[in-house]
């Protein structure tokens, strides 16, 4: 029996043969080589880019190669974190809010959670209610000398309590005006897609059915825009309006109140549902009026037509042309002239806007003018007699400006508030006799001023 074998070297395709040992001698004397192995060659390799940096940190620090990964991804969760604990800055007059009045309150911004709203998981919920727990708890707040202070804490509670339950949850959703997102009152061809884009997301939360079709850009098919357009114009909404029902009487209230008051509510419910469904329609109106794909489309089709005339009526071309001619330049002059009305309104509208603004600052002067001078009373405190009495004389002389003399008066005031309340109250007295003198005031009707 052969108790050893040898191995045939092997040329490149060649599979393994293995021979008696026998044989070695005879095999090695037939093996010719075909080439020679290059000598080994000693390269310097240089690492760039982030590779660099990796391997500048390595040196630095002294570290592995598995050890500076094991720190680096250390460093990059506790920078995760650090991102997730970023508090939302609390409202002050949201610490002041009553419990009892919980259907008015933002129950996301409550626990911190107003950038993500409805977008909102279980997870972040508990955990904002747990930070908020531990920032405002009443034992917490009683040791700062709030003993009694735990109306923000009754909210949160109430604020969990809502927005950890599922059906709570999808009722407050429903109603939470705060996640709307207002359609814009005009748009161009260039900002289109970008203003109605959140308009459409944000509805697309009340979708029956998921996943919603998106706007799409410029370049989408007719086919595409035709199935958006039929989605939103067929839309089945979940959203409810349970949320806003009036409280049921208590189980001590008679039947009849309980089931007047349901049957209320349901009735309630179907008009905001109505209301909503008028609300939507209107919004998908106004998109497809003023998307630029529609008029694209309805340009194209038309010049189809056009096309198709063209060549049934090759005795007419030359009128077509002129007509299409005259057709593009009214329509181009009524575009000018839209686009000129469009600029005049809303210049007068700016106008009116910025007038309105002077009018409230000016009322605004007037009015802090009479409690800086405590409404020109000779004690400290002023009666609530004279306060009522210099208001009512105020309000009398406001009503009888004219045209520019609020700002005038205003203007007054502010000249004489360094003088003192002496000084202010002659410019209230000026007014007063002013107003006697060319008869658009009464007397009567003065009491405090002009004397």
């Amino acid at each position: 029996m052969v108790d050893s074998f040898a191995k045939h070297k092997m040329s490149a395709g060649e599979s393994i043969k293995l021979y008696p040992a026998t044989s070695k001698q005879a095999v090695e004397a037939s093996f010719v080589p075909n080439g020679k192995i290059s000598p080994l060659v000693r390269r310097s390799v240089e690492p760039v880019g982030p590779f660099f940096l990796a391997h500048a940190r390595r040196q630095r620090h002294g570290r592995t190669f598995s050890e500076d990964e094991r720190l680096e991804v250390k460093d990059e969760k506790k920078e995760e974190v650090k991102e997730e604990s970023e508090d939302e800055e609390e409202d002050p007059e949201m610490l002041r809010a009553d419990p009892k009045e919980w259907k008015q309150q933002d129950h996301y911004a409550v626990l911190g959670l107003s950038k993500y709203r409805y977008k909102a998981t279980l997870e972040q919920i508990k955990k904002a209610h747990l930070k908020k727990v531990l920032k405002h708890h009443p034992d917490k707040k009683a040791a700062t000398g709030n003993i009694n202070d735990d109306s923000f804490f009754k909210c949160i509670q109430k604020a969990n309590e809502i927005l950890t339950d599922p059906t709570k949850r999808r009722q407050y959703d429903s109603v939470d005006e705060n996640a709307e997102v207002e359609a814009p009152e005009s748009t161009t061809e260039e900002n289109f897609f970008e203003l109605w884009t959140p308009v459409f997301d944000s509805e697309a939360r009340f979708s029956k059915k998921q996943p919603v079709p998106g706007l799409g850009t410029i370049e989408s098919s007719r086919p595409e825009v035709e199935k958006f357009y039929n989605f939103w114009y067929n839309f089945d909404s979940w959203r409810t309006f349970e949320y806003l029902d009036k409280d049921i009487p208590d189980d001590g209230e008679s039947r009849d109140n309980k089931r007047y008051q349901e049957k209320k509510n349901r009735s309630e419910r179907q008009k905001n549902k109505a209301r909503d469904n008028a609300r939507l329609r209107q919004l998908v109106d106004t998109a497809l009026a003023s998307d630029p794909r529609i008029k694209l489309f309805k340009q194209q089709e038309k010049a189809a037509k056009e096309a198709r005339k063209w060549e049934r009526d090759a005795g007419a071309r030359e009128a077509a042309a002129a007509a299409q001619k005259k057709k593009e330049e009214e329509e181009r002059r009524a575009t000018e002239e839209a686009a000129s009305k469009a600029a005049a309104s809303a210049e007068s509208k700016k106008a009116k806007e910025d007038k309105k603004k002077a009018q409230k600052r000016d009322k605004k002067i007037v009015k802090n003018a009479l409690k800086d001078f405590n409404y020109f009373s000779e004690t400290d405190v002023p009666s609530p007699i004279q306060v009522d009495t210099v208001l009512k004389d105020t309000d009398a002389l406001m009503a009888k400006l004219g045209d520019g003399e609020l700002t005038t008066l205003a203007a007054d005031i502010s000249a004489q508030k360094d003088a003192g309340g002496a000084a202010v109250k002659g410019v209230f007295d000026k007014y007063a006799k002013l107003f006697i003198e060319r008869g658009s005031l009464n007397a009567s009707e003065i009491v405090f001023f002009g004397k």
